[in-house]
Protein backbone atom coordinates (compact mmCIF):
# COMPACT_ATOMS: atom_id res chain seq x y z
CA UNK A 1 0.00 0.00 0.00
CA UNK A 2 0.94 3.07 -0.27
CA UNK A 3 0.80 5.57 2.71
CA UNK A 4 1.16 9.57 2.83
CA UNK A 5 1.35 11.32 5.82
CA UNK A 6 0.65 15.22 5.73
CA UNK A 7 1.50 18.38 7.62
CA UNK A 8 -1.72 20.18 6.56
CA UNK A 9 -1.56 23.86 5.29
CA UNK A 10 -1.21 26.15 8.14
CA UNK A 11 -3.76 29.19 6.48
CA UNK A 12 -6.55 28.65 9.54
CA UNK A 13 -4.47 28.46 12.68
CA UNK A 14 -6.92 29.40 16.17
CA UNK A 15 -5.07 32.47 17.39
CA UNK A 16 -2.27 32.06 19.77
CA UNK A 17 -3.03 35.82 20.97
CA UNK A 18 0.19 37.03 19.89
CA UNK A 19 0.89 39.76 17.63
CA UNK A 20 0.68 38.42 14.07
CA UNK A 21 3.80 40.06 12.60
CA UNK A 22 5.59 37.72 15.14
CA UNK A 23 4.47 34.75 13.62
CA UNK A 24 5.66 35.91 10.29
CA UNK A 25 8.26 34.63 8.44
CA UNK A 26 9.75 32.81 11.69
CA UNK A 27 10.70 29.44 9.82
CA UNK A 28 9.50 26.17 9.83
CA UNK A 29 10.22 23.25 11.70
CA UNK A 30 9.92 19.74 10.44
CA UNK A 31 6.73 17.72 11.76
CA UNK A 32 8.51 15.40 14.21
CA UNK A 33 5.74 13.28 15.31
CA UNK A 34 5.11 12.30 11.32
CA UNK A 35 8.72 11.63 10.72
CA UNK A 36 8.75 9.14 13.96
CA UNK A 37 5.71 7.02 12.04
CA UNK A 38 7.22 7.16 9.10
CA UNK A 39 10.44 5.84 10.07
CA UNK A 40 8.36 3.08 12.18
CA UNK A 41 6.59 1.84 8.88
CA UNK A 42 9.15 1.87 7.06
CA UNK A 43 11.71 -0.37 9.33
CA UNK A 44 8.73 -2.64 10.08
CA UNK A 45 6.56 -2.87 7.24
CA UNK A 46 7.25 -3.07 3.56
CA UNK A 47 4.43 -0.72 2.55
CA UNK A 48 5.52 3.05 -0.01
CA UNK A 49 5.78 5.71 2.68
CA UNK A 50 5.40 9.76 2.06
CA UNK A 51 5.71 12.53 3.94
CA UNK A 52 4.03 15.89 2.80
CA UNK A 53 4.99 18.70 4.67
CA UNK A 54 2.78 21.38 2.56
CA UNK A 55 4.09 24.19 5.64
CA UNK A 56 7.99 24.18 4.29
CA UNK A 57 6.58 23.24 0.78
CA UNK A 58 4.22 26.55 1.22
CA UNK A 59 1.83 24.46 -0.83
CA UNK A 60 -1.59 25.65 -0.76
CA UNK A 61 -5.03 23.91 -0.81
CA UNK A 62 -5.56 23.38 -4.87
CA UNK A 63 -1.51 22.64 -4.40
CA UNK A 64 -1.99 19.91 -2.13
CA UNK A 65 -5.37 18.44 -4.49
CA UNK A 66 -3.24 17.69 -6.99
CA UNK A 67 -0.52 16.06 -5.04
CA UNK A 68 -2.71 13.73 -3.55
CA UNK A 69 -4.41 13.13 -7.16
CA UNK A 70 -0.69 12.56 -8.79
CA UNK A 71 0.06 9.93 -5.80
CA UNK A 72 -3.03 8.12 -5.57
CA UNK A 73 -2.53 7.06 -1.48
CA UNK A 74 -3.92 4.09 -0.14
CA UNK A 75 -3.82 5.46 3.32
CA UNK A 76 -3.46 9.07 4.37
CA UNK A 77 -1.82 10.17 8.06
CA UNK A 78 -2.08 13.64 9.67
CA UNK A 79 -1.29 14.92 13.29
CA UNK A 80 -4.44 16.88 14.95
CA UNK A 81 -3.68 19.95 17.59
CA UNK A 82 -6.99 21.45 18.88
CA UNK A 83 -5.87 24.45 16.96
CA UNK A 84 -4.87 23.37 13.76
CA UNK A 85 -8.25 21.42 13.67
CA UNK A 86 -9.73 23.50 11.02
CA UNK A 87 -7.08 22.90 8.38
CA UNK A 88 -6.73 18.96 9.45
CA UNK A 89 -10.68 18.95 8.31
CA UNK A 90 -10.36 21.35 5.52
CA UNK A 91 -7.61 18.32 4.41
CA UNK A 92 -9.93 15.54 4.78
CA UNK A 93 -12.60 17.02 2.91
CA UNK A 94 -10.58 17.46 -0.43
CA UNK A 95 -9.01 13.76 0.18
CA UNK A 96 -12.29 12.08 0.10
CA UNK A 97 -13.58 14.19 -2.72
CA UNK A 98 -10.53 12.98 -4.60
CA UNK A 99 -11.51 9.27 -3.11
CA UNK A 100 -13.50 8.00 -0.73
CA UNK A 101 -12.03 4.96 -0.48
CA UNK A 102 -9.02 6.40 0.63
CA UNK A 103 -8.59 5.70 4.47
CA UNK A 104 -7.77 8.44 6.59
CA UNK A 105 -5.81 7.99 9.91
CA UNK A 106 -5.71 11.03 12.48
CA UNK A 107 -3.05 11.25 15.64
CA UNK A 108 -2.62 13.70 17.97
CA UNK A 109 -3.12 15.52 21.23
CA UNK A 110 -6.64 16.11 19.67
CA UNK A 111 -7.97 13.27 19.72
CA UNK A 112 -6.53 11.72 22.60
CA UNK A 113 -8.87 14.51 24.14
CA UNK A 114 -11.63 14.28 21.58
CA UNK A 115 -12.37 11.13 20.54
CA UNK A 116 -15.78 10.21 20.26
CA UNK A 117 -16.09 13.84 19.03
CA UNK A 118 -13.54 13.29 16.44
CA UNK A 119 -14.08 9.86 15.10
CA UNK A 120 -18.01 11.16 14.31
CA UNK A 121 -16.64 13.85 11.74
CA UNK A 122 -17.40 12.14 8.35
CA UNK A 123 -14.39 12.37 7.14
CA UNK A 124 -12.70 10.61 9.68
CA UNK A 125 -11.71 6.67 9.69
CA UNK A 126 -9.42 5.88 11.77
CA UNK A 127 -7.78 7.60 15.35
CA UNK A 128 -4.74 6.71 16.99
CA UNK A 129 -4.51 7.25 20.93
CA UNK A 130 -1.39 7.43 22.20
CA UNK A 131 1.86 7.10 21.05
CA UNK A 132 0.95 6.04 17.53
CA UNK A 133 4.10 4.42 15.78
CA UNK A 134 3.25 0.35 16.93
CA UNK A 135 -0.75 1.13 16.90
CA UNK A 136 0.03 2.81 13.23
CA UNK A 137 1.98 -0.36 12.05
CA UNK A 138 -0.67 -2.60 13.17
CA UNK A 139 -3.97 -0.61 11.78
CA UNK A 140 -2.33 -0.61 8.17
CA UNK A 141 -1.56 -3.86 8.44
CA UNK A 142 -5.16 -5.04 9.38
CA UNK A 143 -6.74 -1.98 7.77
CA UNK A 144 -9.27 -3.99 5.98
CA UNK A 145 -10.01 -6.75 8.46
CA UNK A 146 -12.49 -5.16 10.77
CA UNK A 147 -12.49 -8.55 13.50
CA UNK A 148 -8.78 -8.01 13.59
CA UNK A 149 -8.70 -4.23 14.08
CA UNK A 150 -11.17 -4.68 17.12
CA UNK A 151 -8.21 -6.46 19.06
CA UNK A 152 -5.46 -3.87 18.62
CA UNK A 153 -5.09 -1.58 21.55
CA UNK A 154 -5.24 2.13 20.62
CA UNK A 155 -7.83 2.54 17.86
CA UNK A 156 -10.84 4.04 17.77
CA UNK A 157 -13.14 3.18 14.46
CA UNK A 158 -16.85 2.94 13.30
CA UNK A 159 -17.44 -0.65 12.07
CA UNK A 160 -19.25 -1.56 9.30
CA UNK A 161 -22.66 -1.88 11.80
CA UNK A 162 -22.07 1.85 12.57
CA UNK A 163 -20.92 0.90 16.28
CA UNK A 164 -17.90 2.86 17.56
CA UNK A 165 -14.87 0.66 18.85
CA UNK A 166 -12.69 2.67 21.33
CA UNK A 167 -9.87 -0.29 22.07
CA UNK A 168 -7.68 2.12 24.49
CA UNK A 169 -4.30 3.31 25.07
CA UNK A 170 -1.67 1.29 25.09
CA UNK A 171 1.16 1.39 28.12
CA UNK A 172 3.33 3.76 27.66
CA UNK A 173 6.59 2.58 25.58
CA UNK A 174 9.33 2.63 28.39
CA UNK A 175 12.49 1.75 26.23
CA UNK A 176 12.65 4.51 23.82
CA UNK A 177 16.06 3.40 22.36
CA UNK A 178 14.13 0.78 20.15
CA UNK A 179 12.79 3.51 17.95
CA UNK A 180 13.91 3.87 14.91
CA UNK A 181 15.18 7.73 14.35
CA UNK A 182 12.73 10.31 12.35
CA UNK A 183 12.47 9.52 8.91
CA UNK A 184 14.14 13.50 8.06
CA UNK A 185 15.04 11.67 4.43
CA UNK A 186 11.34 12.05 3.33
CA UNK A 187 11.27 15.33 4.30
CA UNK A 188 13.00 18.35 1.99
CA UNK A 189 15.26 18.72 5.20
CA UNK A 190 17.66 21.44 3.84
CA UNK A 191 14.39 23.80 3.72
CA UNK A 192 14.20 23.68 7.34
CA UNK A 193 15.24 27.26 9.03
CA UNK A 194 14.65 29.47 12.10
CA UNK A 195 15.26 33.18 12.75
CA UNK A 196 16.53 32.11 15.73
CA UNK A 197 19.19 30.02 14.15
CA UNK A 198 22.21 31.36 13.41
CA UNK A 199 23.00 28.65 11.07
CA UNK A 200 20.39 26.55 8.56
CA UNK A 201 19.00 24.04 7.60
CA UNK A 202 17.42 23.00 11.01
CA UNK A 203 15.77 20.32 12.26
CA UNK A 204 13.77 19.21 15.43
CA UNK A 205 14.35 16.22 17.54
CA UNK A 206 13.58 14.41 20.92
CA UNK A 207 15.57 12.83 23.57
CA UNK A 208 12.48 12.10 26.42
CA UNK A 209 8.50 11.76 26.67
CA UNK A 210 6.51 12.58 29.03
CA UNK A 211 6.52 16.14 31.53
CA UNK A 212 6.65 15.40 35.15
CA UNK A 213 5.50 18.31 36.32
CA UNK A 214 1.66 19.99 37.15
CA UNK A 215 1.61 23.37 35.49
CA UNK A 216 -2.13 24.51 35.69
CA UNK A 217 -1.80 25.53 31.83
CA UNK A 218 -0.49 22.83 30.77
CA UNK A 219 -0.99 18.74 29.48
CA UNK A 220 0.30 16.40 26.82
CA UNK A 221 -2.57 13.73 26.62
CA UNK A 222 -1.36 11.62 24.00
CA UNK A 223 2.40 11.34 25.84
CA UNK A 224 2.13 11.35 29.67
CA UNK A 225 3.02 12.59 32.74
CA UNK A 226 5.70 9.94 33.19
CA UNK A 227 9.25 11.13 32.40
CA UNK A 228 11.02 8.75 29.76
CA UNK A 229 14.23 8.75 28.43
CA UNK A 230 16.54 7.75 25.88
CA UNK A 231 19.96 6.61 26.21
CA UNK A 232 23.06 9.20 25.95
CA UNK A 233 24.63 7.14 23.08
CA UNK A 234 21.34 6.47 21.44
CA UNK A 235 20.51 10.41 21.49
CA UNK A 236 24.04 11.62 20.11
CA UNK A 237 23.63 9.01 17.51
CA UNK A 238 20.95 10.29 16.45
CA UNK A 239 22.67 13.72 16.43
CA UNK A 240 25.72 12.54 14.50
CA UNK A 241 23.08 11.09 11.82
CA UNK A 242 22.03 14.37 11.71
CA UNK A 243 25.16 16.13 11.26
CA UNK A 244 25.88 13.95 8.15
CA UNK A 245 22.88 15.36 6.81
CA UNK A 246 24.38 18.39 6.54
CA UNK A 247 22.08 19.82 8.83
CA UNK A 248 23.74 22.35 11.17
CA UNK A 249 21.28 23.24 14.29
CA UNK A 250 19.16 21.46 16.25
CA UNK A 251 16.02 22.36 17.99
CA UNK A 252 14.94 19.93 20.65
CA UNK A 253 11.68 19.76 21.60
CA UNK A 254 11.42 17.79 25.22
CA UNK A 255 9.35 19.69 27.69
CA UNK A 256 12.33 19.90 29.82
CA UNK A 257 15.37 18.37 28.53
CA UNK A 258 17.10 18.94 31.85
CA UNK A 259 14.99 16.78 34.31
CA UNK A 260 17.77 14.49 34.91
CA UNK A 261 21.13 16.09 35.45
CA UNK A 262 23.62 13.03 35.19
CA UNK A 263 21.65 12.11 31.66
CA UNK A 264 22.63 15.35 30.58
CA UNK A 265 26.14 14.89 31.65
CA UNK A 266 26.32 11.59 29.71
CA UNK A 267 25.03 13.40 26.07
CA UNK A 268 27.53 16.24 26.13
CA UNK A 269 30.51 14.41 27.52
CA UNK A 270 29.65 11.63 24.86
CA UNK A 271 29.34 15.06 22.09
CA UNK A 272 32.50 15.89 23.21
CA UNK A 273 33.97 12.34 23.23
CA UNK A 274 32.96 12.14 19.53
CA UNK A 275 34.27 15.78 18.56
CA UNK A 276 30.80 16.10 17.04
CA UNK A 277 29.73 19.62 15.74
CA UNK A 278 26.48 20.52 15.74
CA UNK A 279 24.79 23.33 17.27
CA UNK A 280 21.55 22.32 20.01
CA UNK A 281 18.81 24.22 21.38
CA UNK A 282 16.65 22.97 24.67
CA UNK A 283 13.60 23.43 26.96
CA UNK A 284 14.71 23.27 30.47
CA UNK A 285 13.02 24.48 34.11
CA UNK A 286 15.24 27.09 35.58
CA UNK A 287 15.37 24.61 39.16
CA UNK A 288 17.12 22.40 36.77
CA UNK A 289 20.22 24.21 35.93
CA UNK A 290 23.52 24.93 37.48
CA UNK A 291 27.00 26.63 36.55
CA UNK A 292 28.90 23.45 36.11
CA UNK A 293 25.67 21.84 33.86
CA UNK A 294 25.53 24.97 31.53
CA UNK A 295 29.57 24.90 31.50
CA UNK A 296 29.89 21.76 29.56
CA UNK A 297 26.24 22.15 27.53
CA UNK A 298 27.91 24.83 26.31
CA UNK A 299 30.71 23.29 25.07
CA UNK A 300 28.99 20.32 23.98
CA UNK A 301 27.71 22.44 21.38
CA UNK A 302 24.15 24.35 23.14
CA UNK A 303 23.31 27.66 21.91
CA UNK A 304 20.33 28.76 22.96
CA UNK A 305 17.83 27.50 26.26
CA UNK A 306 14.26 28.05 26.23
CA UNK A 307 12.97 29.15 30.00
CA UNK A 308 9.13 29.14 30.93
CA UNK A 309 9.32 31.95 33.30
CA UNK A 310 5.17 32.84 33.09
CA UNK A 311 5.00 35.08 35.75
CA UNK A 312 6.38 37.70 37.60
CA UNK A 313 5.60 37.70 41.00
CA UNK A 314 6.09 34.72 43.39
CA UNK A 315 2.30 34.46 44.10
CA UNK A 316 1.13 33.96 40.29
CA UNK A 317 3.91 31.44 40.07
CA UNK A 318 1.96 29.39 42.63
CA UNK A 319 -0.92 30.04 41.27
CA UNK A 320 0.33 28.84 38.26
CA UNK A 321 1.75 25.75 39.97
CA UNK A 322 5.16 26.34 38.87
CA UNK A 323 7.24 24.98 41.64
CA UNK A 324 9.70 27.57 41.07
CA UNK A 325 11.02 30.75 42.99
CA UNK A 326 11.54 34.50 41.29
CA UNK A 327 15.28 33.78 42.77
CA UNK A 328 15.74 30.71 41.01
CA UNK A 329 14.43 32.45 38.14
CA UNK A 330 17.19 35.43 38.32
CA UNK A 331 19.91 33.20 38.91
CA UNK A 332 19.64 30.33 36.28
CA UNK A 333 19.42 33.76 33.71
CA UNK A 334 22.45 35.12 35.08
CA UNK A 335 24.18 32.02 34.84
CA UNK A 336 22.69 31.48 31.39
CA UNK A 337 24.26 34.86 30.36
CA UNK A 338 27.16 34.03 31.75
CA UNK A 339 28.23 31.00 30.23
CA UNK A 340 27.43 32.89 26.57
CA UNK A 341 24.34 30.96 26.14
CA UNK A 342 21.17 32.69 24.67
CA UNK A 343 18.18 32.79 26.47
CA UNK A 344 14.59 32.97 25.13
CA UNK A 345 11.74 33.52 28.61
CA UNK A 346 8.18 32.73 27.89
CA UNK A 347 5.70 34.71 30.17
CA UNK A 348 2.06 34.82 30.17
CA UNK A 349 -0.68 37.03 31.70
CA UNK A 350 -3.89 36.84 32.45
CA UNK A 351 -3.59 33.60 35.01
CA UNK A 352 -6.00 33.06 37.60
CA UNK A 353 -6.35 35.97 40.37
CA UNK A 354 -3.97 38.25 38.22
CA UNK A 355 -4.29 41.73 38.95
CA UNK A 356 -3.07 44.16 36.41
CA UNK A 357 -0.28 45.57 39.01
CA UNK A 358 1.23 41.88 38.88
CA UNK A 359 0.83 42.01 34.83
CA UNK A 360 3.10 44.72 35.67
CA UNK A 361 5.92 43.17 37.60
CA UNK A 362 5.96 40.39 35.03
CA UNK A 363 7.26 42.96 32.27
CA UNK A 364 9.20 44.60 34.48
CA UNK A 365 10.99 40.98 35.81
CA UNK A 366 11.36 39.97 31.92
CA UNK A 367 13.76 43.38 31.16
CA UNK A 368 15.41 42.67 34.43
CA UNK A 369 16.06 39.27 33.34
CA UNK A 370 17.99 40.34 29.97
CA UNK A 371 16.61 37.12 27.84
CA UNK A 372 18.11 37.18 24.29
CA UNK A 373 13.94 37.02 23.53
CA UNK A 374 11.01 36.86 24.95
CA UNK A 375 7.60 35.51 24.37
CA UNK A 376 4.42 36.97 26.13
CA UNK A 377 1.31 35.19 25.53
CA UNK A 378 -1.89 35.42 27.32
CA UNK A 379 -2.93 32.32 29.05
CA UNK A 380 -5.55 30.65 27.36
CA UNK A 381 -7.68 27.77 28.97
CA UNK A 382 -6.83 24.52 26.60
CA UNK A 383 -8.68 21.24 26.69
CA UNK A 384 -7.66 19.02 29.15
CA UNK A 385 -5.76 21.04 31.43
CA UNK A 386 -5.75 22.10 35.30
CA UNK A 387 -7.01 25.73 34.04
CA UNK A 388 -9.32 25.06 32.16
CA UNK A 389 -10.97 22.72 34.59
CA UNK A 390 -10.94 25.60 36.88
CA UNK A 391 -12.19 28.12 34.48
CA UNK A 392 -15.60 25.71 34.24
CA UNK A 393 -15.77 24.97 37.99
CA UNK A 394 -15.80 28.62 38.79
CA UNK A 395 -17.97 29.69 35.87
CA UNK A 396 -15.26 31.85 34.62
CA UNK A 397 -15.67 29.63 31.59
CA UNK A 398 -19.63 30.05 30.51
CA UNK A 399 -19.67 26.12 29.28
CA UNK A 400 -17.51 23.93 27.86
CA UNK A 401 -16.80 25.51 24.56
CA UNK A 402 -13.27 23.91 23.24
CA UNK A 403 -15.54 20.17 23.59
CA UNK A 404 -18.06 22.12 21.58
CA UNK A 405 -15.97 23.30 19.15
CA UNK A 406 -14.72 19.52 18.98
CA UNK A 407 -17.81 18.35 17.91
CA UNK A 408 -18.49 21.32 15.31
CA UNK A 409 -15.33 23.22 14.27
CA UNK A 410 -15.95 26.67 12.32
CA UNK A 411 -13.41 28.99 11.00
CA UNK A 412 -13.29 32.39 12.86
CA UNK A 413 -13.07 30.49 15.90
CA UNK A 414 -12.07 32.32 19.60
CA UNK A 415 -10.72 31.02 22.44
CA UNK A 416 -11.97 32.69 25.94
CA UNK A 417 -9.65 33.95 28.45
CA UNK A 418 -9.04 33.90 32.05
CA UNK A 419 -11.44 37.18 31.99
CA UNK A 420 -12.35 37.18 35.77
CA UNK A 421 -10.05 39.57 36.78
CA UNK A 422 -8.96 41.46 33.96
CA UNK A 423 -11.12 42.06 30.42
CA UNK A 424 -9.88 41.08 27.06
CA UNK A 425 -9.51 44.27 26.15
CA UNK A 426 -7.60 44.90 28.89
CA UNK A 427 -5.40 41.88 28.29
CA UNK A 428 -4.70 42.21 24.96
CA UNK A 429 -3.29 46.04 25.91
CA UNK A 430 -0.80 44.98 27.95
CA UNK A 431 0.13 41.90 25.58
CA UNK A 432 1.03 44.80 23.01
CA UNK A 433 2.72 46.78 25.99
CA UNK A 434 4.98 44.10 27.29
CA UNK A 435 6.21 43.35 23.29
CA UNK A 436 6.91 46.70 22.63
CA UNK A 437 8.36 48.06 25.81
CA UNK A 438 10.60 44.92 25.43
CA UNK A 439 12.21 45.13 22.18
CA UNK A 440 12.00 48.61 21.33
CA UNK A 441 14.24 49.84 24.04
CA UNK A 442 17.43 51.19 22.92
CA UNK A 443 19.50 48.71 25.37
CA UNK A 444 18.14 46.19 23.30
CA UNK A 445 18.18 47.37 20.02
CA UNK A 446 21.95 48.52 20.43
CA UNK A 447 22.89 44.86 21.76
CA UNK A 448 21.14 42.77 18.93
CA UNK A 449 23.21 45.46 16.55
CA UNK A 450 26.43 44.51 18.01
CA UNK A 451 25.57 40.85 17.57
CA UNK A 452 24.60 40.75 14.01
CA UNK A 453 26.40 37.99 11.87
CA UNK A 454 25.58 38.76 8.46
CA UNK A 455 23.77 41.15 6.76
CA UNK A 456 20.98 38.39 5.85
CA UNK A 457 20.85 38.67 9.56
CA UNK A 458 20.44 42.24 9.49
CA UNK A 459 17.58 42.33 6.86
CA UNK A 460 15.43 39.57 9.20
CA UNK A 461 15.86 41.37 12.36
CA UNK A 462 15.42 45.16 10.81
CA UNK A 463 12.40 43.66 8.76
CA UNK A 464 10.54 42.03 12.13
CA UNK A 465 10.91 45.34 13.99
CA UNK A 466 9.91 47.41 10.84
CA UNK A 467 6.52 45.01 10.55
CA UNK A 468 6.11 45.94 14.35
CA UNK A 469 6.55 49.36 13.91
CA UNK A 470 3.60 49.42 11.66
CA UNK A 471 1.61 46.95 13.85
CA UNK A 472 1.97 49.59 16.84
CA UNK A 473 1.37 52.92 14.57
CA UNK A 474 -1.62 51.28 12.77
CA UNK A 475 -3.33 50.01 16.11
CA UNK A 476 -2.15 53.52 17.77
CA UNK A 477 -3.98 55.31 14.32
CA UNK A 478 -7.14 52.96 14.59
CA UNK A 479 -7.81 52.47 18.26
CA UNK A 480 -6.70 55.86 19.74
CA UNK A 481 -7.81 54.87 23.59
CA UNK A 482 -5.17 52.05 22.96
CA UNK A 483 -2.68 53.34 25.41
CA UNK A 484 0.64 51.31 25.16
Amino acid sequence: MKIILINPPSLNTISSNVPEVLEQDVGFIPPLGLMYVAAYLEKHTNHEIKIIDCRVEKMDYKTLEDRIKQENPDVVGITALTFTLIDVLKTLKIIKSINKDIKTVLGGPHVNIYPEETINIPEVDFLILGEGEAPCKELIDNINNEKKLKTITGLVFQAENGKIYNTGSRPLLQNLDQLPFPARHLTPYKKYYSVLAKKSPVTSMFTSRGCPFKCLFCDRPHLGKMFRARSAKNVVDEMQQIAEMGIKEIFIYDDTFTVNRTRVVDICQEILKRNLKISWDIRARVDTVDKELLKLMKQAGCVRIHYGVEAGTQRVLDVLRKGITIEQVKKAFSLTRKQGIYSLAYFMMGAPTETREEVEQTIKLAKKLKPNFVHFAILTPYPATAAYALGLEQKVLPFDYWKKFAKNPEKNFQPYFWEKELSRDELVKLLKKAYFSFYFRPRYIVEQLTELKSFKELVEKAGIAFKLFIYKFKKNKNQSSDSI
